[in-house]
This record gives C-alpha cells, sequence and structure tokens, in this order.
C-alpha cells in the first residue's frame, strides 16, 4: 500500500522512489516505504494551505476538535501492541520503552484533546464603556512537522496534538530511518474522522522532502527537532517568509552530583540519565559533574555497574540497552571517544564495539565512561547522542554552576544534593530549560520543554500547551462610535 498521506489519499512517491528499512538490531528488513521529492512535499503543501483556506478545520469548535483527539487517544491504546513493535523494529530500542512510549503518546492526545478549548481569550479593560476589546486566540496556519529517529511517535505526538488542538493544517515529515508509526498514525487520524488535507504525511531525506518545508511562502510555521546545524539553516530558510519558527536542538547536559548526595540514588539515576535508550535522548545526562571529595567512590561505583548493563535486540527480555540507529551514528560516537581520548579523557568502561555472533548484524556500542575530563575538550562540549559519559570534577557551588553552564547548549540537567537551600540555589543559577533535583528524565504534558541557548527556545514543542500553535489576535469594538473631529 502506498506511503505518502497527502490530501486524503495514500499514493506514491511521483520519482517512485522507495528506501529499505532495517532494524538496528540485526540488520533485518522490517519494511519497504515511499521515499518522498521536493515535489511530493509541494503538493502536500498546497493540500494543507487549501485545507486551511478553505476547510472545515480551523472554524471547527474547539470542542469538537478536542474529541477527534480524544478518540485519537483511545486508538493509539487499542494498537498499542503493534505500534511499540513497529516502534522497536525502526529504533532497535527495547519492547518495554516502547510500550511505555505509546502510553505516553496516548496521553499526550488526551492532554491536548481536554486543553483545546480551554484558552478562551480575555477580556481587556479599556476604561471606556462604549468599547469592548477581546484578545482571541486563532490557528496559526499551515505547520511543517520535522521529526527525529529517538522517540519517532512521542516526538510526532508533541506537535501533531497541539497543531490540531489549534486548529491547524500540517505537513508530517518524520526521519527517513524510523517511519513505520507515522504512517500509523496517519491511518487513525484518518480513521478518527479528521478531514481531507489538514494532516499530510510525507516520507524521505531531508534535502530532498524536507527541503520545501523551510522556505515555502505557504508555510506558516516550522517545528523542528533534532541536530544543531539542521536547525540553523532550518531557521535561515525560514527567515525570508518570516515564518514562525520553533526548535529544539539537543543538549550536552550536566548532571551535577555534591557530595552530600544520596549515594544509591545519585548512582542510579545517573545511569539512567545517560545510558537510557542507549544514549539517544536530547536530554541525556552525558555529562556527569561530581564533587571532589565524592568522586572516586562515586565513579568506581558507577563504572562498576556500567560495565554490566546487558546488551540485546528489542524482543530480548534480558537486554538492558539496545543498539545505536544506524551503522553512520555509531561510527559518529566511535569518533567521538577516540577524540575524547586524544584529548587526555581516561577511558573507564566500553569504548570499543562488543564482541559474539549476537551483535554482529546490530549497530551496537557499549557504556562507556571517560574520567578525568574538563570543560575545555570537544569530547565535553560536543553532542555525541550514545552512550558515553564524560566525568569531570568540582570544588563547591560556584564552580559545579560555571561548569555546568560552559556549553552552548542549555536544555536540560539535575542537581543531586540532601540540602534543599542548595538545591534551589544551584537550579535558579543554571543556564536550562528543563533542572531536575534528586531526579532525571521525568516530564509532565502541562509544564515547558524547551531550552536556552543554542538548544532551542524556552517555549518549544513538547507539549508546552498550545501557545507554539495559536495567535492571539486582539478586538477593539467601539459600540458607540461618532466623528472624532481630528479634521475639520
Amino acid at each position: 500500500m502506498p506511503d505518502l498521506f497527502i490530501d486524503g489519499t495514500w499514493r506514491s512517491a511521483l520519482d517512485e522512489r522507495t528506501r529499505e528499512i532495517r532494524c538496528p538490531a540485526d540488520g533485518s528488513l522490517v519494511g519497504v516505504v515511499d521515499e518522498a521529492g521536493g515535489k511530493d512535499t509541494v503538493e502536500a503543501i498546497a493540500a494543507a494551505r487549501r485545507a486551511f483556506d478553505e476547510g472545515p478545520w480551523p472554524t471547527t469548535p474547539a470542542a469538537d476538535r478536542g474529541d477527534l483527539l480524544l478518540r485519537v487517544a483511545d486508538l493509539l491504546l487499542r494498537d498499542k501492541d503493534a505500534l511499540a513493535r513497529a516502534e522497536s523494529l525502526d529504533t532497535g530500542k527495547r519492547l518495554v520503552e516502547s510500550e511505555y512510549d505509546i502510553d505516553d503518546i496516548s496521553n499526550c492526545f488526551r492532554y491536548f484533546g481536554r486543553a483545546a478549548a480551554a484558552e478562551t481569550g480575555r477580556v481587556v479593560e479599556t476604561g471606556t464603556a462604549s468599547v469592548d476589546s477581546r484578545v482571541v486566540y486563532e490557528p496559526v496556519g499551515v505547520c511543517a512537522l520535522i521529526t527525529p529517529w529517538n522517540y519517532p511517535l512521542l516526538q510526532t505526538a508533541w506537535k501533531v496534538a497541539p497543531a490540531l488542538a489549534a486548529g491547524n493544517t500540517f505537513v508530517l515529515k518524520p526521519s527517513e530511518l524510523t517511519p513505520h508509526t507515522a504512517i500509523h498514525l496517519m491511518r487513525l487520524l484518518e480513521e478518527a474522522g479528521l478531514p481531507p488535507g489538514v494532516a499530510n504525511l510525507v516520507l524521505g531525506a531531508g534535502p530532498e522532502a524536507g527541503a520545501p518545508l523551510g522556505d515555502h511562502p505557504d508555510v506558516d510555521l516550522v517545528s523542528f527537532t533534532g541536530g544543531l546545524q539542521t536547525g540553523r539553516r532550518l531557521m535561515a530558510a525560514a527567515a525570508g517568509t518570516v515564518k514562525k519558527v520553533a526548535l529544539e536542538l539537543g543538549g550536552k547536559n550536566p548532571n551535577i552530583v555534591f557530595a552530600d548526595a544520596d549515594f544509591e540514588t545519585a548512582v542510579d539515576m545517573a545511569l539512567t540519565a545517560v545510558f537510557l535508550h542507549s544514549g539517544q535522548v536530547c536530554s541525556s545526562g552525558a555529562r556527569l559533574l561530581v564533587e571532589d571529595s565524592l568522586h572516586d567512590r562515586f565513579v568506581d561505583e558507577l563504572v562498576r555497574r556500567a560495565s554490566r548493563i546487558r546488551l540485546g535486540g528489542p524482543f530480548d527480555e534480558r537486554a538492558q540497552s539496545g543498539p545505536l540507529v544506524s551503522a553512520a551514528h555509531r561510527a559518529k560516537v566511535e569518533a567521538y571517544v577516540a577524540k575524547g581520548l586524544t584529548e587526555g579523557a581516561v577511558l573507564r568502561c566500553g569504548g570499543a564495539r562488543p564482541s559474539g555472533p549476537e551483535f554482529e548484524a546490530g549497530f551496537y556500542y557499549p557504556p562507556t565512561v571517560l574520567d578525568e575530563c574538563s570543560s575545555d575538550m570537544s569530547v565535553v562540549q560536543d553532542e555525541s547522542f550514545g552512550p558515553v559519559l564524560t566525568v569531570e570534577r568540582f570544588s563547591g557551588e560556584a564552580e559545579a554552576v560555571r561548569l555546568a553552564n560552559d556549553t552552548i547548549y542549555g536544555l536540560a540537567g539535575a542537581v543531586f544534593t540532601t540540602d534543599e537551600a542548595k538545591a534551589q540555589r544551584v537550579a535558579a543559577r543554571l543556564r536550562l530549560g528543563t533542572v531536575w533535583i534528586n531526579d532525571y528524565h521525568p516530564y509532565v504534558p502541562q509544564a515547558e520543554w524547551g531550552g536556552f541557548k543554542q538548544s532551542g527556545f524556552g517555549r518549544e514543542l513538547g507539549p508546552s500547551g498550545l501557545a507554539e500553535y495559536r495567535e492571539a489576535k486582539h478586538i477593539w469594538r467601539n459600540t458607540n462610535p461618532s466623528p472624532q473631529g481630528w479634521f475639520a
């Protein structure tokens, strides 16, 4: 069956190109999907434009839009097993992680389904009896939604659900490596009764399928989650037509552990922070900052546990961590570690591909710890997006804050201490979009998600409410107009 969804119709790419999708765990063929080119994307943009300008969705009552999202939330749970399996086959992640993701995805649609009618506008006091003044909220228009490969359907939900709740139309371009759950979601939106042209799906690589989304004049907003360099290019392309831009560009996230932290909790959380999903998480705690007096004991224990993490495929119930997403990405991580060692980092565990026949066909890389790092090293500054932890020492609050803020990124991070006042002081000084205290990775749909500095924007994406996908309009109404007499 064709895989592109444009103007309510499933169709093949105009030039009939296809792409094989293979599982990163063992190289097995998952499927063959259509590969869009620029002309396909332009047609999808035109369909979304017509649906916004002429179709019913932008003027559908907010409560009805919310009801559709609630139906989608139910359908996601109905198809949970199939979606989780497809997600694991595309990404190589453990099935149990994918199952958790589908629950989060359903909750995301449910949250925005309920929130759709919450922002009803506000009255502005003018002090004039004959004037009423209101701010109302309207959809932005046509949204280009570009999602990454590490949490394919969750990242898609973070964009699609609020965009639809606000009354927008969209063109979705998921990563070319992990398309199958995006295809499934389009079928669920169709089943739920979304009008034709509101949701459009193009598959393929960024330079071909994604290129028109940045500079096309009929696109009103570009929402992108991914790498910094691509984000910069999209922002530059969007400048020509002054589009709204929402970016989440990753991070090099500090995990600060003070000597008075609860030892067992901090070690456990440090492992989760960096090795969950093989480190392929934008908020991964890839920089461990440990107070001098605790360093040796803490790192020794962390290395002992990291060395025991068991690698395996998505359906291996004994596995604790899976493969990286592709051969190219593994090569990037390997180069990153090699450079760190030349810069003076000390390898404490990992650092080489695992041996054994069960790993030969997949893109596995073990949990790796690089000790005795400093903030002037590129291995500390650059995002590896893999199971690689750099360790730095600090002495006191001031140095911890200085080191933590000493990168171009500002997405997320954590503070571990039993001193509540110290935790609050340090958290307040961190230039990060999310700061966890004595925890790592949890989020709630009601909270902001975004970053400072070059990690993106503070009111970004996932899920931060409807603000990114709505326009605020001020309506001033004079109920007793008369000549003003400025000119005779």
